[in-house]
């Protein structure tokens, strides 16, 4: 996990993750894989390639604790985000739409098909839906509903409120969901109990898997209620929590269902063990470490290595009131850097995003202000088979062989990896090939100051939400001086950067995210030619090259994980030629702070990160809540 930057994700519980791991390696093999007729009998999970490891008759997921107590408050803040949600504040409770600031938890108070088994890379299994079946071409799959699912005000949950969910979703909701949705043509109730959902031909392979893990509202509620705008009124749910008491941008609480109608089924079997889920907020990470300290809230997911490494020595700690754990991240730690905005003139000459890149010095910055903790990173497929390595296999290059002139020579050798520079904060050789770069494509110095080839000074605006990121920022700033450019970072408050964010108006952001082992549709939102254009978009550099369409395209259309593999790294090669963001660094690691009053299970699975709190519980008397 990066520097002073959180992570940026989907509920990993319910939507198809961006940030999993490797294939596991034992199977079940169900009767559901693609190409099979719809003649045979309805299956319970889904998986991209048509492999589960679960049998119909599984009792509850392998790493839960079944036996876990129910009870005790859970108290963060925010770590992970989705859609239109901020680390820092809310002002609604729609976090389904573009508008507003969407409170954390949301996801946890709505019910979908399907959720995701955490030792698996992509299966999933049924909640709301007992079975699917699939047709034989894999375009329409029929979802069989339990009878049991429900509304927290008693009224049954149909497939005529699934059918409307995803129609709406498709129509009015957040860009990151519409988009993918595209391949979704239709989705219908054929009577109460079966939604049919029909996609198009050659859809995108994750697509099924989205649609089972987005959330089922109430048809009823939405007949009075405005979808697409934000609201601060409780909408009906359906999930295992619901909304308790909340202060707009200060904390939400969320209560557990004591009779949640899914609470005994095997993929809810030692999940959801907390009475109260609690989300604090604060716009200063220094004042929200403070808060921990004061055991304002209980779970702290650290992300700052000079905090980790300085600041826990507090009495809570020495005493061990407070426990601090190292646990692995074996997931695709995926891209994390300041993306550059192509969409600015200034900016769309590979050659000066290149130059900018050799002015940040990583091992200065690794080694001064964040104790060695980190590694570069270098690809968006980073720690994963998908990423480029050396020169392209034989399968690679009949892939990028079509585009032969029309990209990089760069793409058909070794993959770009950033410049290692002498560890001193300013590398004369790489600004020297900085100048050189910057010479070449017409920014030159005048009067002491670097000009476009329009003759306009060459400024650049960095910005950011917050201010601890203030030293990593500054050393890079004085770099840019020295080459003559006017740099300074511009800190806004979180609401009007997720404005700025979702307008595009901005320079250069920091940005993370990372993808599932079986990327599929979910790419489209980060690097293709249509998100460039579409507000709210992952597209924060604005890629918009055809050859990188039609390389995620291969990527979409593979049938195999070996295809998937190979068509990922022509991909990668391509996107990283383009030097489209100045990358930064990662850790395979999570680093957790939490008062001594919580459990979890000892071997947490790979694909599920933490688990906290869908599968930890309070080990203890947990009477003090979090003011």
């Amino acid at each position: 996990m990066s520097d002073t930057s959180r992570e940026t994700k989907l509920n990993r519980r319910h939507v198809l993750g961006l940030g999993v791991g490797a294939v596991a390696a034992v199977r079940f093999s169900p009767a559901l894989a693609e190409g099979e007729t719809q003649a045979q009998t309805q299956a319970h999970g889904i998986s991209a390639f048509g492999d589960l490891k679960y049998p119909p008759d599984f009792p509850n997921f392998d790493y839960v604790n079944v036996n876990a107590p129910k009870g005790g408050v859970f108290s963060t803040v925010p770590s992970t985000r989705a859609f239109n949600q901020s680390f820092s504040t809310f002002n609604s409770l729609n976090a389904y739409i573009l508008k507003g600031d969407g409170a954390q938890g949301m996801g946890m108070t709505f019910a979908p098909l399907m959720v995701r088994a955490a030792d698996e890379p992509d299966a999933m299994y049924g909640l709301v839906a007992k079975s699917v079946q699939i047709s034989a071409d894999g375009l329409t799959y029929r979802f069989a509903l339990r009878p049991e699912a429900r509304f927290h005000d008693g009224s049954k949950l149909t497939a005529r409120d699934a059918a409307f969910s995803l129609t709406t979703l498709k129509a009015k909701g957040h860009p990151l969901i519409s988009q993918q949705l595209r391949d979704m043509a239709k989705a219908e109730a054929a009577d109460d109990a079966t939604l049919v959902v029909t996609f198009a031909a050659k859809r995108g392979r994750d697509v099924p898997l989205l649609v089972a893990g987005l959330p089922i509202f109430s048809q009823a509620y939405y007949t009075t209620h405005s979808f697409d705008e934000s609201s601060l009124e409780i909408p009906l749910g359906s999930g295992p929590y619901k909304v308790g008491r909340f202060e707009v941008g200060r904390y939400i609480e969320l209560d557990r269902v004591k009779d949640w109608w899914g609470a005994d089924l095997p993929v809810s079997r030692g999940f959801y063990n907390f009475d109260t889920v609690r989300f604090d907020f604060y716009r200063d990470r220094d004042v929200a470490f403070e808060g921990f300290t004061g055991r304002n809230y209980l779970y702290r997911e650290e992300f700052t290595s000079r905090t980790w490494n300085t600041r826990y020595d507090f009495p809570a700690v020495l005493d061990g009131r407070v426990k601090r754990e190292t646990l692995p991240d074996d997931t695709p730690s995926g891209a994390q850097g300041w993306f550059l905005n192509t969409r600015r003139d200034k900016f769309k000459d590979p050659r000066v995003r290149e130059a900018l890149g050799c002015a940040f010095d990583f091992e200065w910055t690794n080694k001064t202000i964040m104790y060695g903790a980190y590694v570069r990173t270098v690809s968006p497929f980073q720690n994963s088979d998908m990423m480029a390595v050396g020169p392209p296999s034989p399968a690679e290059l009949a892939l990028l062989e079509p585009f032969r002139g029309q990209v990089s020579a760069e793409v058909f050798g070794t993959p770009f990896v950033p410049p290692t520079s002498d560890g001193s904060g300013q590398d004369r050789a790489l600004l020297r090939k900085a100048i050189q770069l910057l010479n070449d494509a017409g920014y030159v110095m005048k009067d002491g100051k670097r000009v476009t080839p329009a003759g306009e000074p060459f400024k650049i605006e960095f910005l950011h939400d917050e201010p601890t990121f203030q030293p990593h920022h500054m050393p890079y700033i004085k770099n840019l001086g020295t080459l003559g450019i006017e740099a300074n970072l511009r800190i806004v408050d979180p609401v009007q950067a997720r404005a700025r964010r979702d307008d595009f108006d901005f320079d250069i952001m920091i940005e993370r995210f990372s993808f599932s082992t079986v990327p599929g549709d979910s790419l489209r939102s980060f690097f293709s030619m249509q998100s460039a254009t579409t507000k709210g978009s992952n597209n924060l550099a604005g890629i918009s090259d055809p050859v990188v369409d039609a390389l995620m395209n291969e990527v979409i259309a593979a049938d195999t994980r070996a295809r998937l593999v190979f068509a990922a790294r022509a991909l990668d090669r391509v996107i990283r030629a383009g030097r489209y963001w100045v990358p930064q660094w990662y850790s395979a690691s999570h680093r957790l702070a939490y008062w001594d009053v919580f459990g979890h299970p000892a071997n947490l699975p790979k694909y599920i990160g933490v688990g906290a709190p869908d599968l930890w519980w309070a080990a203890k008397p947990t009477t003090e809540q979090a003011k």
